[in-house]
């Protein structure tokens, strides 16, 4: 049988010499071990045992410690170049070694993935070619390869890019099946020829068929010390584990206007994109942490006949390229171009009406769990509208809103988000850190309200972070296997015109008409229903949307605002349990500072109003812990 992996170690090593002397550049060790030795034992675990290596420089010391392969579970086979011909090159002179399909690897890259997926890729999409393609955080000094939507490959796009050009983040890998028929006819017989400078546009001018393989999955050059200590720090970290698919991978789905870039109503040219400040920070983050960052996004301007697919691709072309220059990814994009409504003139009758993947419809969420291996369970939804909230909803992820573009005030749906954050680098930091910290703390009271508890309360002054506490522990309760419920106060807070600063806190609620709901649901001893009042921060009132809160008898009900703890007829409950939320005062201050600019409130007016907050609040609720089964001291998690 001939050798169905083929692997490129003729590589000197020029730029790790500082690190590895003499040594050929597939001998280098990562994590005390040669990458080459990484390679070969990946081969083997996926079936593919007769490899070729092809060598050159310090060949010897590759077959010293390889030899025939049978220490490791393989047969090795050696073609030596006498003079460096490229990659091109020494893959035409090594071709009589081959099968008639192999894999090709380049000996200097690091990479944990499912070769024989990747096999079957290719046998699937009967290409000549299939390039491993995959974004990275450095894509203006990458090889880069534009597709279709069907994955053929429409061109290589070698580095270094002309000014200007934007295509998607796309990176040729370096990992390649291959079909060995007409390999010959693309390299020349003499001379140096690389491969994704020459063969692959030779092929493509002769129109052999390329295909794209689009995945997540963790492959890196360690050409340089600065990217092998990368890599050595990826993998100490699980990074390669978290992408590998072998479990299922978490995600943090995206909207994309006003979460990503600029609200620009029916966005529909690349010079109207224009990113939020943070976002590349934000999903750089996520592309360090390994969770994916997927963009789900209802873009009906393509129904409406605003703008073509083709300038749509243009446009996330935009997206992409100001992205990488940020150092940031993203892992897929999935897009509805319906509409319901009609009459657009221009618009594109096909695209027109209902369809399954308009948020907030869970199609595109779906759509992306299935082509991504994607857990829902540690997976989130983060947008700018109740519709990217219900949609995460429906998906069954959790969900974060945030106050960058509507801030949910397209009110469109009756949902509460099980998180808000001022902006995209808050809900991240909250999404990577906040959130497991949180619940560390606030695992002792779970623990205690599955214990017969009926009612938990959570008081604390404004912006303390009562509502992450009520959200987190209604999450441990139901992991518990005890349904919850969060009731938020604010819902009976008083239109500003009925309330007076300075009056004190119980006045600005209509106390009596929320503890006679609540206390009600607390007393049934049969399902019931709780209409919670939905607060609108910006206009300052309960808007006309209710949540429905179907309680069930053996149901906890987590109620959280600031006078929480001071309802007397439900703190002094017999199943009550009574927890007090406490911050930091310059993390409090920093969060006052941020809601009252989102608000729009004046800065000669942020003194008085902050003035008459603290007379109302602060010598009532602060003495309110006294009541407390739990305190619970908070760091800097995320906003309320």
């Amino acid at each position: 049988m001939k050798n169905q992996i083929a692997i490129l170690a003729g590589g000197m090593g020029t730029r790790l010499r500082e690190r590895s002397g003499d040594l050929p550049k597939p001998m280098v060790p990562v994590l005390g071990k040669p990458v080459l030795h990484h390679q070969i034992e990946l081969c083997r675990k996926h079936g593919f045992t007769h490899i070729a290596l092809l060598v050159q420089h310090r060949h010897e010391r590759i077959s010293e410690y390889f030899g025939d392969g049978s220490a490791f579970g393989v047969r090795i086979s050696y073609a030596i170049e006498d003079e460096p011909r490229g990659t091109s090159g020494a893959l035409r002179d090594a071709l009589p070694l081959l099968a008639d399909r192999f894999l090709l690897l380049y000996g200097d890259t690091f990479m944990d993935v499912d070769l024989r997926k990747l096999w079957n890729a290719h046998a699937a999409a009967g290409a000549a070619g299939t390039l491993f393609l995959h974004p990275n955080d450095h894509p203006q000094d990458s090889d880069l390869v534009d597709i279709d939507a069907d994955g053929t490959v429409r061109a290589i796009l070698p580095y270094p890019h002309p000014d200007g050009r934007e295509v998607r983040n796309l990176v040729n890998a370096a990992l390649y099946v291959l079909d060995r028929a007409g390999l010959e006819d693309v390299t020349p017989a003499e001379g140096k020829a690389d491969i994704a400078k020459h063969m692959f546009p030779r092929m493509l001018e002769l129109g052999r068929r390329l295909h794209g393989y689009v995945t997540p999955e963790y492959i890196k050059d360690m050409g340089t010390p600065e990217r092998l200590d990368k890599v050595e720090r990826d993998f100490i970290a699980g990074l390669p584990e978290r992408l590998s698919g072998r479990h299922l991978r978490s995600a943090v789905f995206l909207d994309r206007d006003g979460t990503i870039n600029r609200e620009v109503t029916h966005l529909s040219s690349p010079d109207q994109l224009e990113l939020l400040p943070g976002a590349a920070t934000a999903i750089r983050r996520l592309n360090r942490s390994g969770k994916l960052a997927v963009v789900v996004t209802n873009q009906p301007v393509v129904a409406r006949g605003d703008v073509s697919f083709a300038g749509l691709d243009r446009i996330h072309a935009r997206l992409e390229s100001q992205l990488g220059t940020g150092g940031a990814f993203i892992d897929g994009l999935y897009l509805c171009p319906h509409h319901p409504d009609k009459g657009f003139p221009g618009e594109v009758a096909e695209l027109k009406g209902p369809c399954s993947c308009r948020k907030p419809e869970p199609g595109l969420i779906d759509q992306a769990c299935r082509d991504l291996s994607i857990g829902r369970q540690d997976s989130w939804m983060v947008g700018d509208t109740t519709s990217d909230v219900e949609a995460g909803r429906r998906a069954g992820v959790r969900t974060v809103l945030l106050r960058t573009g509507h801030a949910g005030g397209d009110a469109k749906h009756a949902v509460r988000p099980d998180y808000i954050a001022p902006d995209l680098a808050d809900a991240v930091e909250w999404i990577l850190d906040g959130h497991a910290r949180l619940s560390r703390r606030m695992a002792p009271i779970a623990v205690e309200a599955s214990r017969g508890r009926r009612l938990v309360l959570i008081g604390g002054l404004a912006r303390a972070g009562k509502s992450y506490a009520a959200q987190v522990l209604k999450e441990l309760l139901h992991a518990l296997g005890r349904q919850a419920h969060t009731i938020s106060l604010d819902g009976w807070l008083k239109p500003a015109t009925e309330r007076t600063e300075g009056t004190g806190v119980r006045d600005r609620f209509d106390l009596v008409a929320a503890s006679s709901a609540i206390a009600a649901a607390a007393a049934s001893g049969s399902r019931t229903v709780l209409s919670e009042p939905l607060y609108d921060r910006l206009a300052r009132t309960a808007g006309p949307l209710h949540i429905e809160h179907s309680i069930g008898p053996d149901d906890v009900i987590i109620v959280e605002g600031v006078p929480a703890l001071l309802i007397d007829t439900l703190r002094d409950l017999p199943t009550v349990l009574r927890v007090y939320v406490d911050v930091a005062p310059t993390t409090r201050q920093a969060r006052l500072d941020k809601d009252y600019a989102w608000r729009g409130t004046p800065s000669s007016e942020q003194a008085a109003t902050q003035a008459a907050r603290e007379f109302d609040e602060t010598p009532v609720v602060e003495p309110s812990r006294v009541f407390s089964d739990f305190v619970v001291e908070r760091e800097v998690e995320g906003e309320e």
